[in-house]
């Protein structure tokens, strides 16, 4: 079975205990898994699939807790590395009364951020796909290793997927989120973008030309995603889109990482997806990754919200 390998950061969340507050003023948090590629890692491996995270963590409790909360789902942590230089990053998060969040970051540095390039290896196949995203785009060693990653995976035959993932807080300027995005966005051949995010990377106001702006370099897919308005799969050959859920929405934490997870670990068993897929199996791939997306959004956390696949079926079932 190809895989599906992740790259970037691993963290923990702090979720609060309270909701529809400020982060000043929650008073107690509980402490789960995160950082959007090993949500990403994870959700593939709960589905069934094959999955592998590449990340450097802190040679500390927090480090120890990510690698073992990964492995207990069935993500392959052998190219996870840990230091004494950094600690783990978190995120303290806080919750509005709609289940959106905000977020308040500490890794300055941390250890994701000094994984090396040389640290990168020969680990990929004809079919595997390598994930990732921005926060780790950012001048830094793992920079580059995310660099010689996604070189080493296209050299051996594999997919590049990219979800940006904005988080503004982590740089120092919007402007260099954005011209890090636009550097690496050519390298993928899939893109997975938000209706929150296409305006601020693209600068172009009108939605499709927006979303026809994103077809650059090696670009193939461009998935984008509009919450509970549902989600449209643009490729060179056609335009398909499919409606949303309504659930009750408790936290949309991890719920991004969930619809490209259950995406990806569609894409992975397409053996000629670098070829094209036909409009219908796009939309099938669609329809999973929603609904695992929507299952994710009634509960907290991330890693510990992503649903089984006989939780993603049933809820297809019901909107048969």
């Amino acid at each position: 079975m190809a895989k599906v390998f992740t790259i970037g950061e691993a963290l923990i969340d702090w979720i609060p205990a309270e909701r529809g507050v400020e982060l000043k003023q929650v008073d107690s948090f509980t402490r789960a898994a995160g950082g959007a590629p090993a949500n990403v890692a994870s959700a593939v491996a709960r589905l069934g699939g094959s999955s592998a995270f590449i990340g450097k963590l802190g040679e500390d409790a927090f480090g120890d807790f990510l690698i073992e909360t990964m492995a207990a789902v069935g993500v392959d942590i052998s190219r996870v590395l840990q230091t004494k230089e950094a600690n783990t990053a978190m995120a303290f998060v806080s919750l509005r009364a709609d289940g959106n969040r905000d977020f308040s970051f500490y890794r300055n540095p941390s250890a994701d951020m000094l994984l090396e390039a040389d640290e990168i290896g020969d680990w990929f196949s004809t079919g595997d796909v390598l994930h990732f995203c921005s926060v780790d785009l950012i001048e830094a060693p793992v920079k580059y290793a995310h660099r010689e990653a996604i070189a080493k995976c296209r050299e051996a035959g594999g997919i590049i997927s990219f979800d940006p993932n904005v988080r503004l807080p982590l740089w120092t300027s919007p402007e260099d989120c954005r011209r890090a995005i636009l550097e690496f966005l050519p390298l993928a051949h899939l893109v997975k973008i938000s209706d929150e995010e296409l305006t601020f990377i693209t600068g172009i106001e009108d939605e499709q030309e927006a979303l026809q702006s994103l077809f650059v370099g090696d670009v193939r897919h461009v998935i984008y995603t509009r919450g509970p308005a549902g989600a449209m799969w643009l490729s060179r050959e056609f335009q398909a889109e499919v409606p949303g859920y309504t659930v009750k929405t408790i936290d949309t934490t991890g719920a991004g990482d969930a619809f490209i997870g259950a995406l990806l670990f569609g894409v992975v068993q397409q053996r000629e997806f670098l070829q094209g897929i036909p409009q219908e199996t796009a939309l099938r791939l669609l329809a999973f990754a929603n609904a695992a997306a929507a299952i994710t959004t009634t509960r907290a956390g991330a890693i510990s919200a992503l649903p089984t696949p006989q939780e993603v079926e049933a809820l297809l079932a019901q909107s048969v």
